[in-house]
């Protein structure tokens, strides 16, 4: 019992998880129409009984009506015996044409059930035992027929007429009545079921409006966007105030971080711009130590020195992202990028040990752009492929033009950037687990965001021949006119 029960709770609690996922306008629709079928249901029961009860009644009635009018216009006379001393008696009215009006059968026997006469191909009722009583599918109506045998009172004796009609008749009158409401329940509940997805769709309207505003102002991240109002002043046209109620409270609250942004990208900014003037001064005394100084206070004045130009670095790491998230962008001039290839291969030619660099750069592939910011872009692009590679590997830088952009490709022999990682390397501060090379993680955003910042674009793109990482970066090709200039 306890498992039955359990697997009932079971399969409702399954049921009305399936009636939750369904959409609303099933709901709704689904919901009218099982009312209404409940409703019909109801309706089709007492109509059908009433109706059925009504029949059944009227047949019987029709049964004893006609049985009653049989009696009334049915009489024997005896007037003479045959040759073989039979008596011979007069019909007043033919049994076949009046059972062929009625569709029904008529037998005429005595009080112990023997044959007197009957209409044609009528079944055997057996013996008279009450007026009306049901006989293998017959409703049988039992009247007692008068004999006038006046000249011959021997043959005065009682007779009976049995006039029966099929119940199967009027039985499939009443499964006619049933199949009708039965019909009319279906076709009540599909219509409901219509209806109601129709009245469901129209009521659903506004919300698929809102919808499709909410989806609009998604795409264009556009708070300001227009939420439309329902004329009516029901839970859509509240449901409209408090998205666009919302939508003013997020835009103001963007508008605030936004501002918020600014000043905080401008400050960094004046404040990595003024940290530079100390810091040069800091540079400028340690390395006048580190000359003047010996033993121990040498190596520590090396030491302060070392993490001091490390300093420098980093706040002008710092400077260049600050500049670039506010917007402040040096002038540009026409830029040799070949050169600049160049000039940062030499600079790395001292520091790069064991490593191989070769460059592939053929000069007049110009750009328009600020000089300073890509030789750090380059600087760091191959920086980046010694630091990440053993020795002894090769670092290729090559620029070319292909497909109307200067394309600055820098490859190595390494190990690669596994695929889960390649979508991570261009965000600030970003170093892999295990990373022990010293690196601030700004390297890699640097360069996207000078290749930005000169309306380019890099990818670390598949390596060729199976080499490890290849970073790509193109840049427009500078106009004809600008050359000029």
């Amino acid at each position: 019992m306890a498992s039955l029960v359990s697997s009932t709770r079971s399969a409702a609690r399954a049921t009305y998880s399936a009636y939750k996922r369904q959409p609303i306008r099933w709901r709704l629709a689904g919901g009218s129409a099982a009312l209404t079928l409940v409703i019909l249901l109801g309706f089709a029961v007492i109509v059908g009984t009433l109706t059925t009860r009504a029949i059944y009644k009227d047949f019987n009635r029709q049964v004893s009506s006609a049985a009653d009018r049989l009696q009334a216009q049915q009489y024997y006379e005896y007037y003479q015996n045959d040759r073989k001393g039979h008596p011979q008696y007069r019909f007043p009215i033919d049994l076949d044409a009046f059972a062929a009006s009625t569709n029904a059968a008529i037998r005429v026997v005595t009080g112990t059930g023997r044959y007197f006469a009957s209409s044609k191909g009528a079944p055997n009722f057996g013996r008279p035992i009450s007026e009306s009583e049901e006989i293998h599918g017959w409703k049988v109506e039992t009247r007692e027929i008068q004999i006038y045998a006046p000249s011959n009172p021997e043959y005065d004796f009682r007779i009976f007429a049995q006039y029966g009609r099929r119940i199967s008749d009027v039985r499939a009158t009443a499964n006619r009545v049933k199949l009708f409401l039965g019909l009319g329940v279906l076709g009540g509940t599909a219509l409901a079921l219509l209806a109601g997805l129709a009245t469901a769709r129209r009521a659903m309207e506004p919300i698929a409006e809102l919808t499709d505003a909410a989806r609009e102002i998604a795409r264009t991240r556009d708070p300001a966007g227009v939420i439309p109002r329902p004329q009516a002043d029901d839970e859509v046209a509240e449901l409209s105030l408090t998205l666009e109620s919302m939508l003013h409270a997020l835009d103001d609250a963007r508008t605030e971080t936004e501002a918020a942004l600014v000043r905080q990208r401008e400050f960094v900014a004046d404040a990595s711009h003024e940290l530079r003037t100390p810091l040069t001064s800091v540079l400028a005394n340690l390395e006048l130590l580190e000359e003047t100084l010996t033993g121990e206070h040498r190596e520590a004045a090396a030491s302060a020195l070392r993490s001091s130009r490390r300093m420098r670095r980093l706040v002008a790491d710092l400077l260049l992202l600050a500049r670039a998230d506010a917007g402040r962008e040096p002038p540009k001039r026409s830029v040799d990028l070949s050169s600049v290839v160049t000039d940062a291969a030499s600079e790395l030619e001292p520091v790069a040990g064991d490593h191989e660099i070769s460059i592939s750069a053929p000069h007049g592939l110009e750009i328009e752009g600020v000089q300073d910011e890509l030789h750090r872009l380059v600087l760091n692009l191959m920086e980046n492929a010694l630091r990440h590679t053993d020795p002894g590997t090769a670092v290729e830088a090559s620029v070319e033009r292909s497909n109307g952009h200067i394309v600055l490709a820098v490859e190595d022999d390494g190990p690669g950037i596994p695929p889960e990682l390649r979508d991570k390397v261009f965000e600030r501060f970003f170093r892999a687990h295990g990373d022990r090379s010293g690196s601030s993680g700004l390297g890699l955003a640097i360069v996207r965001a000078v290749a930005e910042s000169h309306q380019g674009t890099v990818k670390l793109e598949p390596p060729l021949d199976g080499r490890g990482a290849r970073f790509v970066v193109r840049f427009p090709v500078k106009k004809p006119s600008e050359s000029k200039a």
